[in-house]
């Protein structure tokens, strides 16, 4: 089997992410714990991408506007649709960041990290290299981010208890969708 036919077979598990990351983001008005941290921010916002169907066949369909009107998004959800890309804000302390990060490859795309403190004013290569790898170290941070939530969703869907939050996830689509029968 080659990489892009792994690919392909595995999707469904950053599709699964996804759809769980934004329930666990709604279940609690945006708050997510990560076991040992805390709770950090995860607001989903403006533009998310929904897919249906495999291979050439395969229908997409992109919802844009505020978080409160991805009704339709949700809606695509309860009609068997999967979330393939996702415009995500995540805040943890005085650091916040927007990343919009794609299921199949969890691939991360048009990344913004917080603005760094130091002024370039193009006379001091040293501040010019601390800002390079502030910002550097930021990108790590908001990789880092990801993928313990990554791993708290893992821990999850690889445990027994996956079958009571896929119900709850379930109930959640169903209730923005006018109870439509969700199967997946």
């Amino acid at each position: 089997m080659d990489l892009v036919d792994l690919i392909q077979e595995k999707r469904f598990i950053g599709q699964e992410f996804l759809a769980w990351l934004w329930y666990k983001s709604e279940e609690r008005g945006g708050n997510v714990e990560l076991p040992g941290s805390g709770d950090i921010l995860v607001i989903f916002e403006k533009h998310m991408l929904l897919e249906y169907g495999e291979g050439p066949e395969s229908e997409k369909l992109i919802c844009r506007g505020l978080q409160t009107e991805l009704r339709e998004a949700r809606a695509g959800l309860a009609l068997g649709k999967k979330p393939e890309q996702a415009r995500i804000r995540l805040a943890r302390g005085d650091y916040e960041y927007s990343v919009t990060l794609t299921a199949a490859t969890m691939e991360f795309r048009s990344v913004k990290v917080p603005k760094t403190a130091g002024a370039d004013d193009g006379n001091d290569p040293e501040g010019l290299e601390g800002q390079i790898l502030e910002r550097i170290s930021l990108f790590e941070d908001v990789s880092a981010l990801v993928n313990e939530l990554f791993a708290v969703f893992i821990n999850i869907r690889a445990s027994s208890s996956w079958q009571d939050e896929l119900i709850s996830i379930r109930n959640w689509v169903n209730s923005a969708a006018g109870g439509l029968d969700y199967d997946h």
